[in-house]
This record gives C-alpha cells, sequence and structure tokens, in this order.
C-alpha cells in the first residue's frame, strides 16, 4: 500500500458472493452488506427485521479464517457489516443454497422436513445459521453449543422445538459438498482497501506501519473493526462518518499467545475466538462470554471493539480486570502500558491518546489455587445487556487467609471500576462467610450506582452483593467452575 501521504488512488472493492466476483467503487462505505444485497443486487431472500443484529432474519454467511487458519464458514448478521468490510472476502447468500440440478442444500431440507416454517420470514436467517451449524465440527461435544448457535435467530411464528429438530438432523454432518470444496478457493485475500465515495472515506491498512501513515493523513478518523456498535449508528441514527479506519485486516492485532507467565490475546480477536481459546486457559473469562451475544455478534465483536467502547456495561471489562489484565497501546511513538483498571477514565472514555489503538491485553496466567469465576445479570439470559456484571479472583493462602482480592463490576458506576474497600476488606482475612458478609457491606462505600430502565439503585446494589456471597458459596467446591449446559441461575449450587 502507497502511503497516505501520497493520496494513492482509490481501491475498488472486491468480493466474491454466491460464486461470483463483484467489484463496487462508488457506494457510500457506509452502505451495509444488507442494504447492498437488497437494493442493488434484489437477493431479497435475506431479511430486513430489527436492523440492529437482534433477530437474525439478515444472517448471511461468511468464509473466514479459523484459529488454525482454516477457512470456516461464519453465520453474521448482514445488518451490522459494512460493505467496505468483506474486502477480498467470500459471502454466501441463502439464494445460493439450492444447487443448479434443483436439490435443496441439507440445512433447508432439514427445515422442511421438521415443519420448521410458516410465515417464513425468518426462515432464510435460521437456515444460513444451520449452514454454518452444518460445517462445525465441534458442535456434538457441548448441548449448550447448539442453543447458542440458535439463539441469535428469533422466530414468532413456529416455536422453536421443530426449529431445534431441524438443527439436531444438520449439526456437525460436514457432508462433502461444493460448500466444503469451496472453502479451500474461499480463504480470504488481501483486505488491504482505500475507498472514497460520497464525502466518504474508507481505509483497511493491512500493516502496522502504514496505519500510522493512514492516520497522520486522517487524524480525525473513528476506528472500526467487527462494526457491531458503530453500525448502529448507521442504521438507526443514520449516521455518516466521514473517515473510518478498519484494523481488521492487520494480522498481528489478531494474535493470541502464551507465554510462561501470561497470555496476550491481540485487539481485534473476535469473541467467538476468544470463547473458543479461552475454555482451557482462563474459565471464568470463558464463562462471561458464552452470554456476550448472540453466535452472529460474537463472530464480528471484537475484544479491542468491547473494551475500547467504554461502555459501564462491557462484558468483557469487569471479567479482565478481575484477572488483574494490562492493556497494551501502541503509536508510532512505541509502545506503553497501562493497568486495565486505569483504561477507563471517564463515562466512555478511556486513556487512548490521538493517533494510539489498543493493540491487546496481557493477562497474567491465575495461579492453581485462584478462585475465578464471572457473572452477568440481565433480564434474558441469552443476547440481553447487563444490569450488573462482576468478576472476582481471590487468592488464599495454606493458613485460609486471603492474599489476593481483585473484584471488578460493570453496570455500578459510569466506568468498569474494581472494588476496593471491599477488597480491603477480604485481605489477610480468613476466607469464610463471615468474612464475606463483612466485605459486602464494604460495597456501599465503593459504589453508588444509578437507576434506570435496567434496574434500580437498590437492585443494583443487592445484586452486586448478592454475587459476591454466590462467589463464595460457588468456589467452596470448585474453584474455577465452568456454567453447566441448562443452568438456571447465575451462581451454581454443587454438593459440597
Amino acid at each position: 500500500m502507497e502511503t497516505a501521504r501520497s493520496n494513492p488512488k482509490v481501491n475498488r472493492l472486491r468480493f466474491t458472493l454466491n460464486g461470483r466476483q463483484v467489484e463496487e467503487a462508488r457506494l457510500s462505505p457506509t452502505t451495509t452488506l444488507l442494504r447492498y444485497l437488497r437494493d442493488k443486487l434484489q437477493l431479497t431472500g435475506t431479511k430486513e427485521g430489527c436492523a440492529e443484529g437482534d433477530c437474525g432474519a439478515c444472517t448471511v454467511a461468511i468464509a473466514e479464517s479459523g484459529p488454525d487458519g482454516r477457512p470456516q464458514w461464519r453465520a453474521v448478521n448482514a445488518c451490522l457489516i459494512l460493505l467496505p468490510m468483506v474486502q477480498g472476502k467470500t459471502v454466501v447468500t441463502v439464494e445460493a443454497l439450492r444447487g443448479e440440478d434443483g436439490a435443496y442444500h441439507p440445512a433447508q431440507e432439514a427445515m422442511a422436513r421438521a415443519l420448521g416454517s410458516q410465515c417464513g420470514y425468518c426462515t432464510p436467517g435460521i437456515v444460513m445459521s444451520l449452514f454454518e451449524a452444518t460445517y462445525r465440527e465441534d458442535l456434538k461435544d457441548r448441548p449448550w453449543k447448539l442453543d447458542d448457535q440458535l439463539c441469535g435467530n428469533l422466530c414468532r411464528c413456529t416455536g422453536y422445538r421443530p426449529i431445534r429438530e431441524a438443527a439436531d438432523r444438520v449439526a456437525g454432518s460436514c457432508p462433502a459438498d461444493r460448500f466444503a470444496q469451496g472453502l479451500a478457493q474461499a480463504a480470504p485475500q488481501s483486505m488491504e482497501l482505500r475507498l472514497e465515495a460520497e464525502g466518504q472515506k474508507f481505509f483497511t491498512p493491512v500493516r502496522i506501519g502504514a496505519l500510522w501513515d493512514v492516520l497522520d493523513f486522517v487524524p480525525e478518523a473513528r476506528f472500526v473493526v467487527g462494526g457491531t456498535d458503530l453500525s448502529l449508528e448507521v442504521t438507526k441514527k443514520f449516521a455518516r462518518p466521514p473517515v473510518l479506519v478498519s484494523l481488521e485486516g492487520i494480522a498481528e492485532l489478531r494474535e493470541l499467545k502464551e507465554t510462561e507467565g501470561a497470555f496476550r490475546i491481540g485487539a481485534t480477536v473476535t469473541i467467538s475466538e476468544l470463547e473458543a481459546w479461552a475454555e482451557s486457559r482462563l474459565p471464568s473469562l470463558a464463562r462471561m462470554v458464552r452470554y456476550f451475544g448472540a453466535r452472529q455478534i460474537k463472530h464480528r465483536g471484537t475484544v479491542g471493539g468491547n473494551l475500547c467502547n467504554a461502555s459501564p456495561i462491557g462484558d468483557l471489562a469487569p471479567a479482565l480486570m478481575s484477572l488483574g489484565a494490562t492493556a497494551v497501546l501502541v503509536s508510532r511513538a512505541g509502545e506503553r502500558k497501562v493497568p486495565l483498571d486505569a483504561f477507563f477514565v471517564g463515562y466512555r472514555k478511556t486513556a487512548l491518546q490521538p493517533k494510539e489503538i489498543l493493540a491487546a491485553i496481557e493477562v497474567p496466567r491465575p495461579g492453581p489455587e485462584a478462585r475465578a469465576v464471572c457473572y452477568k445479570v440481565s433480564k434474558r439470559r441469552e443476547l440481553d445487556i447487563s444490569t450488573v456484571s462482576a468478576g472476582f479472583l481471590v487468592e488464599v493462602g495454606a493458613d485460609e487467609l486471603v492474599i489476593r482480592a481483585q473484584l471488578a463490576f460493570g453496570g455500578m458506576a459510569a466506568t468498569p471500576k474494581r472494588a476496593l474497600k471491599t477488597e480491603a476488606a477480604l485481605l489477610g482475612q480468613k476466607w469464610a462467610a463471615a468474612t464475606v458478609e463483612a466485605a459486602a457491606l464494604k460495597l456501599a462505600e465503593d459504589f453508588t450506582p444509578l437507576s434506570d430502565h435496567r434496574g434500580s439503585a437498590a437492585y443494583r446494589a443487592r445484586v452486586a452483593a448478592n454475587l459476591l456471597r454466590g462467589f463464595f458459596e460457588e468456589t467452596r467446591v470448585h474453584a474455577q467452575p465452568t456454567l453447566t449446559s441448562r443452568h438456571t441461575g447465575t451462581v451454581q449450587t454443587y454438593e459440597l
């Protein structure tokens, strides 16, 4: 890529759609993939429902490289993907599933045989979620994964039993069909792009050095990766950001590394990648990520996006803060590190300086005796925003005295925040119910939560204290407990 200072010639957007090469150069960079499919190409099988990633009616599939480098089909929400984000990629919509010989795809046939469709409006999106499930190799080991695969698709007519039956029929079947065989040719190509149209600019550099050049040319640019948050400004507020810079094409920002004493999580690692990776390494983090959002959202949402959004109810912040995480910030001048609990400096504000990015998160390995759990409390179990979230880590010495306590909460203040006075009340004390009760009283000194439509201040305060009590009870049996397949509560109980 030429440096941005030289003002290179505008690229053409190129990608593969339903087996055909597509080129575009004149569409607004904030055109969503959904609107492009429906308005420009008349591919109306992809439906518009909520236009915010909640209903799944617009689900399509994109070939993405997995952690092992092999391309995999991933179901995503077309309403949240800006068209430049598919540069160099392969996209499949429901229209492509039926073969030239008239044969239906196994996902379509399973839906028909299970009587999983009535009005049919949601059916194409459900079929595309089942399309991904058809080629997944990890759906049979845990029952909850099939629930997770479908939780981002709403159906108001049929009820979910026949849809679930269809999913059971095709999940993990991995037929050696044209879609499986085509994955080798569907490996994503370079995402490098510079697009200008209708007074807007969109850049996708593929190297860190090129990123700094772009920022010198357009210092006012906004960063974007998955688009699960920024795209809502486009679909709901009709915003037209003048300059967007995508970090998705920079490979080094998507690395997951292990060292002797820590883990390094790249800022553009997707939530679904993080979920699979963390399951055996950071169980408390994996537990939080399980209910981060729908499968389609987790395929696009990223670690850095969730943190840099700086929402007081973002799911990752309290989980990572409780683990003692550090933010790795990078600019042309070099790298600096900031403890994650100092990264949030105000409501929706971070410690990032101009022309600086969050490159990674470093997490120390929890000790073998560390008690660590994360909690999310919301009105729905799946696909909902937290009312209160929490990440807890406590280490207890051989004498049963607390030697380390890190308690972080979301939804209790203007930023994700550590409960420092509550932590101090635990340190040096015997890890016992009486100690936890005394420490829970200190939460009122750490936080003064607000009331809103998700919960009153009194409710939040009570929930926060109850989560600390539940943490003590839950870790009496397992130091880092995982969720059961279909649990009935945030805190799980075990027989002593």
